[in-house]
């Protein structure tokens, strides 16, 4: 069966998304960074992203398009593409990337049901998106890269009202300060 991970840049004092500005130094400012995360998701099947997660994302459908890119980032787009997305949302009509379906709602045993099928690692992208997952016990690890900023507020990695007992299996600090840490559930 594969995993179900759950992976994001958080900042110092657990924010996901910022409730004003940026989380500071992540890994599009750092090719170190940046060839890990193309070196630990590559084996990932498929992504299953939230739509605003999605609209982030899907720059990646394109990006090889752009002139001058270091092959570090041309990686990480061919990487992105291969993979299998899908995209939970009530809103978005169409996707604009290859082998992307939208599906209107989250289903926990429809996710159950694609981890027990997948030959590939999947993971889910987006602090509410993950919050769902989370609560349904769906997510096998969690990779949070922890920028050296304090943002103050904004969406919490982990979602308020769950009691999680997390073992740690991996750690990682980089030249830049941020710190990677890999948890798997008990």
């Amino acid at each position: 069966m594969a995993k179900l991970i759950y992976s994001m840049i958080t900042s110092l004092d657990g924010y996901a998304e910022a409730a004003e500005g940026d989380l500071g130094s992540g890994p599009a400012d750092d090719q170190e960074v940046h060839t890990f995360i193309n070196d630990l998701f590559r084996p990932v099947g498929t992504y299953l992203y939230g739509r605003r997660m999605y609209e982030t994302m899907v720059y990646w459908e394109t990006a090889h398009t752009e002139p001058d890119l270091p092959p570090h980032v041309l990686q990480y787009a061919r990487d992105w593409q291969a993979a299998e997305k899908v995209v939970y949302s009530t809103t978005l009509e169409s996707v604009s990337s290859a082998k992307t379906r939208i599906e209107r709602t989250f289903d926990p045993d429809a996710v159950r049901r694609l981890k027990a099928e997948a030959d590939h690692d999947l993971t889910v992208d987006g602090p509410n998106l993950a919050a769902q997952a989370i609560a349904a016990g769906l997510v096998d690890e969690y990779h949070l890269f922890i920028t050296t900023s304090v943002v103050g507020g904004g969406k919490r990695f982990f979602p308020d009202g769950v009691r999680l007992d997390l073992e740690l299996v991996d750690k990682r600090a980089f030249d830049s300060g941020l710190i990677y840490a890999r948890y798997r559930t008990r």
